[in-house]
Order: C-alpha cells, then structure tokens, then sequence
C-alpha cells in the first residue's frame, strides 16, 4: 500500500530529505545535515516541521457540545476561553489512553489535534461517543507546519504580522495570502514556537518563505530528540491504551475540578489510583556514562529485581548526555534512586531523574485572542 504524501513532499525531497514510512504517510527523518545538527539548530534558531500527518479534527456545536465533550474528556472545556487550548486524553474507562490530543476553543466549536496513527479510529469513536449529534470534519485540505525555537517569533512575525502577541497554549486567526490560517503558540520541542494551520495549496510557498527568513527544515529523528529531552510523551511508546495518564505521570492535565466532580470516562479508575496510589509509574532516567538505553530496555534494582521497562532513549545533544524514560515500580520512582539497565546482556548503572531533562520557559499568559 502506497504512503500517504503531504503537501510539503517535493520541498522535502528538493531539500536533500531522507523519506520513510511513518503513520501512513512519506515522511523526513531527517536531512543533509543530520539530526544532531538538526536539534541544535532547533535549540539555537528555528526549526521547521511537517507535521500535517496529524489529524485535524473540527466539531461544529454550542455550549452543549463542551458539555458533552467534558463527558468524554478529562477536561474543563465548559469555561474554556476563545483560542484557548488545552491538553487532554481519550480513554476508556479503565483509564487506559486511547490518544492524547489538544483541544482548542474556537468560535463555533472545537478544533482537535490528534496523532496520527490514531486519527482515523478517534473519529469512529468520538463519533459514535457523541451520537453522531456533530458536524464532525477530519479536514484533508489542511496542511499542520510547526517552527519552533528561540528565534521562532522573530521569523514568523515576518511573515505573519501580530504572532508575537499570542501566550502558550493560545491561539488566533490571522490571514495569509488572502485567506484564513489558524496558528497557536504551542508545539512539542521543549521550545517556544508556533503551529500553523494553513491550506495545502498555500504551504509550499509558506514555508519557502519561513526557510528564506532563517528558519530550516527539521526531521523526525531531531523532533523525537528534543521532544524527549523536554520530558514530552510519545503515544504509542511512553503511553497506550494499558497505560493511564496518572501512571504516565500527566495527573497534572486533569483538572482538580474535573477529579472532584467526574463525570468523564475513566473517572472511577483515575479517582481509584489518586487515592490508592499505582503500581508502576513514568520517570525519567539518566544512564550513567555513554550508553544509550532504547525502547524494551529492561530495568534492573541493585538487588537484581527487574522492576521495569524503558519506552524512550536517545542521546540528548542538548544535555550532552544519554537520556530516557520508562515505567518502574512505584517503590523505585524516588528522583536519584539507583537503578540498572540491561542492554546487550550487560546492566549498565543508571539513575532516576526529574522530568523535563532540559528546560526552557515558555510565554505564558492570555493573548488578545483570547476572549
């Protein structure tokens, strides 16, 4: 079966783009210049990512629709502000994660971002969650770019006149070439940046001029470095449908309103686990020395007990460093805890480490936008 291209292919592939198959679709794992180039240049400048793999979901409804989405979704969507957006999870209602998504607040109704191996399946579920009581539109005329780093505004300003005005996790209207695009603050780097919703007609020559402003095209691979080092899950690997947002450690998400007063699927197991604590959780780990622990890397205690597993390891170009994440015995998630990992039949010293493993601070506040 043939891959799905986005709109960005031929600039992909004009770029020197090395392409694989991921989610459906051709995508860049990276470029000429390598992924550890790549992630500093991200650090250092701005980085620019296709990610119109992604779903983008649009639910047309009044405040009845943010109503029945709190039913769904662990989420305060009732009070949510214009161009607001929040992170959430659909799950099931042992808790376990369905996707994890972000919900944005827009005039007649709610945009949803979703992953996009999932994308196809939340419809159906979503879909039939809501009876079908929804104009519900997973748009194919949609392209999704994020540019992300520290000179990020300075170059999207260029181009698009009043981003600079725009908080964390807000959003906006703005207009390009004529016609709408919708772009918040946000992204999945550990940077500030933005993400941009643009028609894919009009991509191309966008991102052209985000590359002639400075900004250059990043891959895959750097985007999995420097969303790990920032401590940011990666669905289908940090967390699934066996794992619930307390045990990946994201409790954080759901509001303290929406734990007192439920009412959404995979509350009586979320309040369960709160107050009962869970048997495995999500850390960050810090291998000592070089070696690079990866994905099914087994977690050792000093006694020799197999106590849990890695989802996520790389090298950091950031930190300098190896780093990790992974699930272990609740008794062994204490920050510095030694631990071991196994990797090619040798346990290598490791220890657990706070999260995120490199932090920058994002523009927080409410934009003009928000209403």
């Amino acid at each position: 079966m043939e891959n799905n291209k986005t709109a960005l292919n031929s600039l992909h592939k004009k770029y020197g783009a090395k392409l694989v198959s991921f989610a459906g679709y051709e995508m860049p794992i990276q470029y000429s210049d390598g992924i550890i180039e790549e992630h500093k240049y991200t650090r250092e400048n701005a980085g620019i990512f296709d990610v119109s793999h992604m779903g983008q979901l649009f639910i047309k409804g009044d405040e009845t629709l943010a109503k029945d989405l709190e039913k769904i979704f662990p989420t305060e969507l009732n009070n949510a502000k214009l161009n607001q957006s929040k992170y959430s999870f659909l799950m099931n209602e042992e808790a376990g994660i369905h996707d994890d998504l972000i919900i944005t607040k827009v005039e007649d109704g709610f945009n949803i971002v979703l992953n996009a191996a999932c994308k196809h399946t939340d419809l159906k579920l979503l879909s039939t969650l809501l009876d079908n009581k929804y104009e519900m539109i997973l748009s194919e005329e949609l392209s999704l770019i994020a540019i992300q780093g520290p000179k990020a505004v300075k170059i999207l300003e260029k181009i698009i006149n009043g981003v600079s005005n725009l908080k964390f996790m807000n959003g906006g209207t703005f207009k390009y070439l004529d016609e709408d695009i919708y772009i918040t603050r946000s992204g999945y780097t550990g940077e500030d940046g933005f993400e941009i919703s643009i028609k894919n007609k009009n991509t191309e020559i966008f991102v052209e001029k985000l590359i002639n402003e400075g900004a250059k095209l990043i891959g895959l691979g750097a985007r999995d470095t420097l969303r790990l080092e920032a401590g940011l899950c990666l669905y289908g690997h940090d967390m699934d449908i066996n794992k619930s947002p307390v045990e990946a450690n994201l409790k954080w998400a759901i509001s303290k309103n929406r734990i007192r007063e439920g009412g959404f699927i995979g509350f009586e197991k979320i309040k369960s686990q709160i107050e009962k604590g869970v048997s495995k959780v999500r850390v960050g780990i810090k291998p000592e020395g070089r070696i690079i622990a990866r994905e099914k890397t087994s977690i050792f205690s000093k006694d020799d007990k197999n106590i849990g597993e890695i989802t996520s390891g790389t090298f950091g170009p950031s930190v300098q460093a190896p780093v990790a994440m992974g699930y272990v015995e609740n008794s062994f998630s204490k920050i510095d805890t030694k631990v071991f990992l196994e990797v090619r039949g040798k346990k290598y010293p490791a220890n657990i480490s706070n999260l995120p493993f490199y932090k920058k601070s994002y523009v927080k506040g409410v934009s003009k936008w928000a209403k």
